[in-house]
Order: structure tokens, then sequence, then C-alpha cells
């Protein structure tokens, strides 16, 4: 799937943000999880958030719009 240009800057403010590369990990297992680039970002930078359980509610069946509500 190619990035959109907006996309491609957040994924680049990811990069530059993250030191150790959890924070980069972590959006790309939520870009997996089809969550859209600046929600993962969001979700990914606020690392109080469960990652697993982040991924288990979209794949549960929960839209990504409730999921953001249910997780931040």
């Amino acid at each position: 799937m190619a990035l959109t240009d907006a996309q491609t800057r957040i994924a680049s403010t990811v990069e530059e943000l993250d030191a150790d590369g959890v924070v980069k990990w972590r959006f790309e297992a939520l870009r997996n999880a089809r969550y859209g680039a600046a929600e993962a970002a969001e979700l990914a930078c606020a690392l109080d958030v469960d990652l697993h359980v982040a991924v288990d509610l979209v794949g549960r069946g929960c839209d990504h719009a409730t999921a953001l509500r249910i997780l931040l």
C-alpha cells in the first residue's frame, strides 16, 4: 500500500522522535492493524496505551474511532 504525502510525513516524524525504535515498532504494528497514520502515530507515542489491546480491539470488530476513544 503506497503512503500519501501526509502519511509519509507522519511516519517520518515518528522516526525522528523515536531514539530506540519502540515508537516506530508500535506505529508499524498499529498500521498493520489498519489504523490510519495519524491514529497510529498518536497511539504509538502514547506509551501508556497497551499495544496488544489496541490491536485486539480492532481484531474483534471494534471500529478504529471507537478503539481510539477507549484507549485514550
